[in-house]
């Protein structure tokens, strides 16, 4: 298991294939991620992305959009530990994983501000 293992989700009513061009520009990733160099392994298209991690952090990552209903369900995965031979100690580890899990709301919130601007409560985008 990974000393970072975060796991968000959120729904945002647009279809996958409105979220996903969006989410997959890489000059996004820097504003999203600063500290994160994201190398893409698997672009699922309408499905998400999946990438390796290096730089703050080094794993793997994943945005998996799964269709739900009138939307959209936005899966995040980070699985990672610190670069270098020093691992993290319980402590670090629980601290690490709490402000990635905060910072990831935060990012995915601005998505569901993004996507869902202008359109009313109860109406199908």
């Amino acid at each position: 298991m990974s000393s970072v293992d975060v796991v968000d989700e959120l729904f945002i009513t647009v279809p996958p294939s409105t979220l996903a061009p969006s989410l997959a520009d890489p000059a996004a990733w820097r504003e999203y991620w600063p500290d994160l160099e994201l190398s893409v392994y698997a672009d699922r298209g309408a499905e998400g992305l999946r990438w390796t991690v290096a730089g703050a952090l080094t794993g793997t990552m994943e945005l998996w959009l799964e269709a739900v209903l009138d939307g959209t369900v936005v899966h995040y995965f980070l699985r990672a530990e610190r670069p270098g031979a020093v691992p993290f100690t319980p402590r670090e580890a629980q601290r690490e994983t709490v402000r990635r899990q905060r910072a990831q709301k935060k990012v995915a919130f601005t998505w569901k501000d993004q996507f869902e601007a202008g359109r009313p409560v109860g109406v199908a985008p």
